[in-house]
């Protein structure tokens, strides 16, 4: 029976990662994968084929049959829900500001800072711009915000999208030192892996040196030199708006603010986050464009617009692979030091057996995160290790999951977003683009390692 769950979630994830060539939405296997696994692991549970790990006392193990076996493995699947419910309140609610920012115009504020004609220069303001930006709002929403402001600054299409094929590589390096601006980070940050103050301190520098390297060198090539035509006066009376300015910064601020309410409060991120959206709602309740403030078109500038403009498939697709990942986590496989432990505790094990050096398995499961999704191999390397909160090997999960997906267009949800509003090709990103993400990658891992043997270990 354990053959049979591992092999449903080997399947469902080759489902996953056969997106496209498939034409199937990812939340389809990753729903099916989740329920059938959990399934599986009731009957066999209940028939007393295998047992299930209790979560809240990893050493202690259900005693086959009985009542309070089965009070424990419906505990087991409410722990996990809980967890991943977590995840997806403080999604839906980020998502939500973010779109209610948008219904307001308030992103296009942002052209404001673009008033250039050098391509070299426009390459570096959008890329800073996406860097600060998906550290706050996300790199999925940055990237699909400063890809629409590109279209709307850029009319030919070849060179918008090697602009928008740096802004993927800008996005997830900016993410990846912020717990808001991944999944990844944020899974990790909630999961009390990491603290916002440490993810900042261990990573922000080599992610600086990830984005800027491949800018560097990309601000050499041909496609970045010399003039471009750019028509910033469009639409340029948003930045005069009252309302556009005051949501944005009212947005952006009160998703800041998350981390500071959990420090202050010891609260969890999600609690913050609904706060957070609460206030949002609450002021745009009564702040709408000065040119339509008429009553018959407020629900157009609402918070029930924006929720129903949030993509409800990636939280599902979430809610799928993280109660997966859950049920091969509970699965008692193997013993490890005398203790029975999960699947993929297991394979934590098998693999420092067959690859001493923890480094190189991380940065392997960066180059893995451009292949696959990152979302499940750092929900699985949750379950894997069992380092303490802000240690090394956390924060570097976080940097390379987080980098690691720009090497291919498919590697990231930013990616996935950028090559779906601009058909970019996935064979020419392979040859244009990938090395310079490689590079970056590369060099950003170099420099976290250097920093954390030679500062860390000094200090």
């Amino acid at each position: 029976m354990e053959s049979i769950i591992i092999l449903i979630f080997i399947i469902g994830y080759l489902s996953i990662t056969l997106e496209h060539p498939l034409k199937l939405d990812k939340t389809v296997p990753a729903l099916i994968m989740a329920a059938l696994i959990w399934a599986v692991l009731a009957v066999g549970f209940y028939s007393g084929w295998f047992d299930v790990i209790n979560t809240e006392e990893q050493a202690f193990n259900f005693l086959k049959g009985g009542e309070h076996a089965e009070e424990g493995f419906n505990g087991t699947l409410l722990h996990h829900l809980g967890k991943t419910a977590e995840i997806l309140i403080f999604l839906i609610g980020a998502m939500t500001i973010v779109e209610i920012i948008d219904l307001h115009r308030g992103f296009e504020v942002l052209k404001g800072a673009v008033k250039t004609k050098s391509k070299k220069k426009l390459l570096w303001i959008i890329g800073i711009l996406a860097f600060f930006l998906s550290a706050i709002i996300d790199n999925l929403t940055a990237t699909i915000v400063l890809v629409t402001l590109l279209r709307k600054l850029i009319h030919t299409r070849e060179d918008r999208i090697w602009y928008a094929a740096m802004v993927v590589i800008a996005a997830n390096a900016g993410g990846a030192w912020s717990p808001i601006g991944d999944v990844t980070t944020t899974m990790l940050w909630i999961a009390n892996k990491v603290t916002a103050a440490g993810l900042i301190e261990f990573v922000v520098i080599p992610s600086i040196v990830c984005f800027i390297l491949p800018f560097f060198v990309a601000s050499y090539l041909k496609p970045f030199r010399g003039n471009i035509e750019v028509d910033a006066e469009e639409d340029m009376e948003a930045e005069k708006l009252l309302s556009s300015r005051t949501m944005l910064f009212l947005g952006l601020g009160m998703i800041v603010s998350v981390p500071v309410f959990k420090t202050l409060t010891h609260l969890p991120p999600y609690m913050g986050m609904m706060l957070a959206l609460g206030v949002v709602w609450l002021v745009s309740e009564y702040i709408h464009p000065e040119e339509d403030f008429s009553k018959e078109r407020r629900h157009l500038y609402s918070a029930h617009k924006a929720l129903s403009r949030i993509e409800i498939s990636s939280i599902l697709f979430f809610l799928g692979i993280l109660m997966a990942v859950a049920g091969l986590e509970s699965l008692v496989y193997g013993v490890v030091h005398g203790e029975e432990v999960g699947t993929l505790r297991y394979l934590a094990e098998v693999l420092r057996e067959a690859i001493p050096n923890l480094d190189v398995v991380v940065m392997l499961l960066g180059v893995l995160s451009a292949i696959i999704d990152n979302v499940p191999l750092v929900a699985a390397s949750i379950g894997m290790f069992e380092s303490p909160t802000d240690s090394v090997l956390w924060h570097f999960i976080a940097y390379s999951a987080g980098t690691g997906g720009s090497m291919l267009i498919i590697g990231s949800a930013a990616g996935v977003a950028a090559m779906g509003m601009e058909r970019i090709d996935f064979i020419w990103y392979l040859k244009k683009v990938a090395w310079l993400a490689f590079i970056g990658f590369a060099a950003g891992a170099g420099v976290f390692l250097l920093i954390e043997r030679v500062i860390f270990h000094h200090a």
